[in-house]
């Protein structure tokens, strides 16, 4: 019996029983608690946070120089007028009386479609009516359509727009294998496309102006060592809603200063998969296309100019697309946008390095600007800076982030981003917070990309609207009990739930006044969590 009550007798004598001894027991184990959290804090948390911002700000540092970069070659293009006609031959194609149309190159026109029911007919009736000479012309609808409704709109429009002497073909595959990549291949395969020099490609939304084949043509007929002629984006819907607007900033910067700086200083750039004409021989030398990869027109273009092949982009024609107003089908396409190039920088890497036919500026542009900077690091350094590091920072007040990198260089880059789209200038506080949240999806996306995750050769078409905007039609699209919870974005609801935590933080404890962005920020996370973005 003694030997039960022994250890009670223990724990008497040491007090725990009594409040006094309690209140010391927890305080021995606070304090020892709050030793162990200093020390962990001081010899691990801190040092390695700050090796990160560290990294961040040498990141901010090339982000900033290749926009300034980019910027200044655009302005040389203004100051010296070096358009491409100038700085390439061009000249009109002439009528000749004795050669009649065979002075005109035969020309295919592509245009893949899947159950592009609201679009398909605008497409059509632009391609069919581009000024050039019938017999010289070849249009192919590729409708990989599961809708049969839609397959027989699709094969009516096509007979309807034949019975008018235009040379059009309607092309069907038994599978969707390879999806745009493969519609693309088999329509190559085609026996009358042997007889054609170019082949212009538009997705089933885009509409070209009927002088399109004129303006870009005669690049290529004058100058044989031109592969793609790329012509710019311009956007019919985009003052449908705030999220129209954004993207509509955001490509047209990328058209303005990646896409014109890529075409002036290296002749390189990454072809937009619509709104382009294509040497068919350059494209064949290269091994024509390949489904790899779900960006299939990028793949196409390293490989081409990896062949010593130049490309010139065209600002001034501008041909008639749609933006996706739905977030969630935007939130696809960046995924895309973002997994495809990452997972292409992946497995082409090593043979660009190891490329002979091409110079080392040009291989080097290629690997750091066009693809590590632009395609893989840029997404990664806006989410995790401005969306992790600058928020955490607020509970390590002893790791200092200059101004320079959270006030002045981004607001550099801003400005030159904001000025390729001078009428929404002021949007851009909004822009900005939304580049930010959509940082995180294509984070995630490059990611994937790099490490061939599961959803790397995920391909969800961009839902296309076409004119049902303006009709009773919209409102029917959406799925029976579409409500609320349907709309929430879980990862967007903890970021922004996350950094308003931190904001809080900050405004009771911090004196930096960094929750004037937080608070900003959160509430751009929290209205996308809340699916509060497009129609």
């Amino acid at each position: 019996m003694f030997l039960l009550l022994k250890p009670l007798i223990f724990l008497q004598d040491l007090s725990l029983f009594h409040g006094q001894g309690l209140k010391a027991s927890v305080d021995g184990v606070q304090t020892s608690m709050n030793t162990m959290w200093n020390s962990t804090r001081s010899a691990l948390i801190v040092p390695l946070f700050t090796c990160l911002v560290a990294m961040c700000l040498i990141i901010s540092l090339l982000v900033s120089i290749e926009s300034v970069y980019m910027n200044l070659v655009i302005l040389y293009v203004k100051l010296f007028d070096r358009k491409p006609e100038k700085v390439y031959k061009w000249e009109a194609i002439q009528e000749d009386m004795e050669l009649g149309h065979q002075n005109y190159p035969m020309v295919l026109i592509q245009i893949p479609m899947y159950n592009e029911r609201e679009v398909f007919e605008l497409s059509i009736a632009a391609a069919c009516r581009l000024i050039w000479p019938s017999d010289r012309l070849i249009v192919q609808v590729l409708d990989d359509s599961t809708d049969p409704g839609v397959m027989e709109l699709i094969s009516m429009e096509c007979a309807k727009w034949a019975s008018n002497d235009i040379n059009i073909k309607y092309e069907r595959r038994d599978n969707r294998n390879g999806y745009k990549a493969g519609a693309l291949k088999h329509g190559m395969s085609h026996s009358y496309v042997k007889q054609c020099n170019y082949v212009v490609i538009f997705d089933a939304d885009f509409q070209p102006e009927p002088d399109y084949l004129q303006r870009t043509i005669p690049f290529l007929i004058h100058n044989p060592e031109l592969a793609l002629v790329q012509s710019r984006w311009k956007f019919v819907n985009a003052n449908t809603c705030l999220l129209t607007r954004m993207q509509e900033m955001s490509l047209n910067y990328h058209f303005m200063a990646e896409q014109q700086s890529g075409s002036t200083r290296h002749a390189f750039f990454g072809f937009n998969g619509t709104a382009g004409v294509w040497r068919i021989a350059a494209m064949e030398e290269a091994g024509g296309w390949k489904d790899r990869t779900t960006v299939e027109d990028m793949d196409l273009a390293v490989r081409v100019g990896l062949l010593g092949w130049k490309f010139v982009f065209i600002n001034d024609i501008q041909v008639k697309s749609e933006l996706p107003s739905q977030f969630k089908a935007f939130k696809f396409q960046q995924h895309r946008w973002s997994c495809g190039p990452a997972n292409l920088f992946r497995k082409m890497s090593m043979e660009i390095i190891n490329n002979q036919r091409v110079k080392i500026w040009k291989k080097f542009y290629v690997i750091y600007s066009f693809f590590f900077l632009r395609k893989i690091i840029i997404h990664s350094f806006t989410f995790f800076f401005y969306c992790v590091i600058l928020p955490t920072s607020v509970f390590l007040p002893e790791v200092k982030i200059p101004n320079w990198a959270t006030i002045y260089l981004p607001s550099v880059i801003t400005l030159l981003g904001a000025i390729a789209t001078p009428r929404s200038f002021y949007l851009v506080v909004f822009w900005v917070l939304f580049e930010n949240v959509m940082a995180m999806h294509r984070t995630k996306g490059t990611l994937i990309g790099l490490f061939e995750g599961g959803r790397v050769n995920e391909w969800v078409v961009t839902v296309k609207l076409g004119d049902s905007l303006t009709t009773e039609l919209l409102p029917k699209m959406r799925k029976p009990g579409y409500g609320f919870l349907q709309r929430v974005n879980s990862k967007e609801m903890v970021m922004g739930i996350y950094i308003l935590c931190c904001a809080c933080y900050d405004f009771f404890f911090g004196n930096a006044f960094v929750y004037v962005y937080l608070l900003m920020q959160a509430a751009a996370f929290l209205i996308c969590g809340v699916g509060f973005v497009g129609t």
